[in-house]
């Protein structure tokens, strides 16, 4: 089977790199010489655009980091669901909102296309070692028929419901836990840091405490530790993910304060230089407002 990847970033390369390791013949396409390259020498097929892969490729994956490269990619004349035929299955790995998953799924049904929106969680490590959650909206059958593409890439499959957005209202969900969990490391390990704690010695009572977290081990073990903050999940990308989420309660005519002023928490962190960092760089953020405070007085 022919599969076409669209997005050789951090999640796009190692997932294409699994589909080359299972036998499966890989197109990728990336806006990056340097990805491109790095996939061609793993042994996948470079040089197709978007549309000369809609010609050749019984499924095409994306994993994309924007809501306008995803428009970009799907929408249009030169888009992917009007080059495609009723054929294919075009599946969106990417996080973007519920609204823009209804746009490009109207368009395919008025085409005839397959498409599916399948979130992916579990980060980089996950698409490494196949152990991603695969959170699915979009037609049953269509699921059924991605099941031995994704099934190579995932273990957590889940087909959510037929509704398009579902997958990904279940993804912003858990981006917005996240962000919760991520700022909670961050001031606990703050605060943990000010009364000259053993890191090692309290991650290892914490975690076998209440105060155990998947997003702890992963904050502290792979980047807090170890003061590296080169993004596994960028912070900017957590941000948007929890923007959507606020703009879906908005739609809902929900309010979400603690949430909301969560998010201006993310955004003054971007602002601050850490937008490029891991998530777990905002850990750096709390210690330098204690640091500001301490020195100019009052903020």
């Amino acid at each position: 089977m022919k599969i076409g990847m669209i997005g050789l970033g951090n999640m796009g390369m190692p997932m294409a790199k699994n589909l080359l390791e299972s036998g499966f013949t890989v197109y990728g396409n990336d806006r990056s010489e340097l990805a491109e390259t790095v996939f061609q020498q793993a042994g996948g097929i470079i040089g197709l655009s978007a549309i000369q892969m809609a010609g050749r490729c019984a499924i095409i994956l994306t994993s994309l980091p924007s809501t306008a490269a995803v428009e970009s990619v799907y929408l249009g004349e030169a888009g992917l669901i009007h080059q495609s035929d009723e054929n294919i299955i075009l599946i969106d790995t990417s996080t973007v909102s519920p609204e823009v998953n209804r746009r490009i799924s109207e368009e395919a049904q008025v085409k005839g296309v397959a498409y599916l929106a399948a979130p992916v969680s579990g980060g980089v490590i996950g698409a490494e070692n196949r152990t991603l959650t695969f959170m699915v909206g979009g037609r049953a059958v269509d699921y059924e028929r991605s099941l031995p593409i994704i099934s190579v890439l995932g273990e957590n499959l889940f087909h959510v419901n037929e509704r398009i957005d579902s997958g990904t209202i279940a993804k912003l969900i858990n981006n917005l836990l996240i962000g919760f969990y991520t700022a909670g490391v961050s001031e606990a390990l703050a605060l943990a840091n000010e009364n000259n704690m053993d890191m090692n010695k309290l991650f290892d009572m914490l975690n076998v405490s209440y105060g155990q977290s998947r997003i702890y081990e992963r904050n502290f073990k792979s980047f807090i530790e170890n003061e590296e903050y080169e993004p596994g999940f960028a912070l900017k990308l957590l941000r948007k993910d929890m923007g959507f989420a606020l703009q879906l309660a908005e739609s809902n005519q929900l309010h979400l304060p603690i949430s909301q002023a969560l998010f201006a928490v993310y955004e003054e962190a971007e602002h601050a230089g850490l937008a490029e960092e891991d998530m777990s760089a905002l850990y750096k953020r709390i210690g330098h407002q204690k640091i500001a405070f301490t020195i100019g007085g009052l903020k």
